[in-house]
């Protein structure tokens, strides 16, 4: 049995602190695991190659919407191998030059096999067995397969699947609702696909503030069907290609969707098959995401689990935030707490959407709704908007009505994922204070005054809906 001062399983955020951690301790010996290609799921088939083919489908919708300005413009062909080619080749040369890296970091060994536990602190890695009195839990998580009538039988894709196509689907039907599906709705469609999201929760990405739900599915409906509160009961193949069949959970009315491929969107689920982590004495939640406390430690003494595995909050950019508290933890021997009281997103569909923070609804929960208030301002409201004869795309604000404390904000319109950190930084400030927003000299004209206006834009919740109504954004 090989003896290791550290063990990390998962080569993505885990490795943060690596080579800080070796430097700091001469002594140090550090086992890293990774069942997959080195780099994490962020580089290897999440973020970084979902939003090199996201660009380019940015692009073509730009271009669709030219006759707007007087301009004559035509997509003469789009080169689906070539634009796949382009993420795939540069997604490669990063993870050969992860796997080189890991050469030259002396006291380290890198496995690249599956991880399991035989006991605790103690691991089975290919034919080695391995141990260490310090372990890092960063085994991320894998596409979520529903239980669907039909499902095994036919072949289709994930998102992890979508990285390796060469060809375009005639049509596609995506099975959810939600960022994913958003997200690879407006790719597929742009690049010249017939997409179909069958969504079986009644708001498209339900997760979003209604209102932005409701623009979502208004504006990304030009481009492709979206059918919501529908719920897939089978799939087969047929001699037109692959069939959905969905129910409207209202109606109980069956709907028949053919498509060329299907794309399975429907959310994460945790890799803790694998790990068997239970040998290793750590708890798991129901959905099998392991346990931690506020310190991002397990069940198991000096057994840290941060990133997808904990299943708090699958973003890279938490991922990161989370290897810092354990950094601080495990090796440092501090006493830092996670910090999950302003964390940012965005989706990177067509219109861009982007939040951070509460919701209305929790806000209201912890305050209640006379103690908040809500800022509104839309893009067309503004000199850039009119520029860019933008429509009903808008930014909200909700604030602590007698503190003006920034509770959240959430934006639907062009560059929702950049202006969104014009406020992500005051939230970090000790009162998350509204004023260097409000006082602070913006360019005019520029897209950043719409976040502004909507702070100077303050009203009550039952006002801000009334509008919300005017505008058809929610049901009266």
């Amino acid at each position: 049995m090989k003896e290791y001062d550290l063990i990390v399983i998962g080569s993505g955020s885990g490795t943060n602190y690596i080579s800080g951690i070796l430097d700091a301790d001469s002594e140090m010996k550090i086992a890293l695991i990774d069942k997959d290609e080195p780099g994490g799921i962020c580089l290897t088939r999440g973020c970084i190659p979902s939003k090199m083919l996201l660009y380019p489908a940015e692009l073509v919708r730009e271009i669709g919407i030219v006759d707007n300005f007087g301009i004559k413009a035509s997509i003469e062909n789009i080169d689906f191998k070539a634009v796949m080619e382009r993420m795939q080749s540069s997604i490669s040369q990063d993870i050969e030059g992860i796997r080189n890296s890991y050469t030259h970091l002396h006291r380290l060994d890198f496995y690249n096999e599956p991880a399991e536990f035989v006991s605790p602190y103690t691991m089975k890695v290919g034919a080695e067995t391995i141990t260490a009195k310090m372990i890092f839990l960063c085994t991320g998580s894998k596409p979520a397969i529903p239980t669907i009538k039909g499902i095994e039988d036919i072949d289709y894709l994930t998102s992890d699947d979508v990285l390796k196509l060469t060809e375009l689907p005639e049509s596609l039907a995506i099975i959810g609702g939600g960022y994913i599906a958003a997200e690879y709705g407006h790719f597929f469609s742009a690049m010249g696909s017939k997409v179909t999201i069958i969504g079986r929760n009644p708001r498209l990405i339900p997760e979003e503030e209604p209102e932005i739900s409701t623009l979502a599915k208004k504006m990304m409906s030009k481009h492709m069907d979206i059918l919501t509160n529908c719920e897939v009961i089978e799939v087969k193949s047929s001699a037109e290609g692959k069939v959905v069949i969905a129910k409207d959970r209202e109606t109980d009315e069956e709907k028949e969707i053919t498509a060329s491929a299907i794309l399975v969107a429907t959310g994460r689920s945790p890799n803790t098959d694998i790990l068997k982590p239970d040998l290793g004495e750590i708890d798991t939640d129901k959905r099998g995401w392991i346990k931690v406390n506020e310190h991002l430690e397990t069940s198991s003494k000096n057994v840290w689990a941060f990133g997808d595995a904990n299943g708090k909050y699958l973003f890279k950019h938490v991922a990161n935030h989370e290897s810092t508290v354990v950094y601080y933890n495990a090796i440092l021997k501090k006493n830092m707490k996670a910090d999950y009281h302003a964390v940012p997103y965005a989706v990177f569909s067509y219109p861009e959407i982007a939040g951070v923070g509460m919701t209305e609804r929790q806000a209201v929960v912890e305050y209640g709704e006379d103690k908040i208030t809500i800022g509104f301002y839309r893009f067309q409201d503004t000199a850039k908007g009119v520029a860019m004869s933008l429509g009903d795309e808008f930014v909200k604000i909700i604030l602590e009505s007698e503190t003006q404390k920034i509770l959240g904000a959430h934006i639907i319109g062009p560059e929702a994922s950049v202006l969104i950190h014009q406020i992500i930084p005051l939230m970090y400030t000790q009162n998350q204070d509204a004023s260097p927003i409000m006082y602070a000299m913006d360019i005019h004209p520029s897209l950043s005054e719409v976040i502004k206006r909507a702070f100077y834009s303050r009203m009550p919740p039952i006002e801000y809906h009334m509008i919300m109504q005017a505008y058809e954004l929610e049901e009266a």
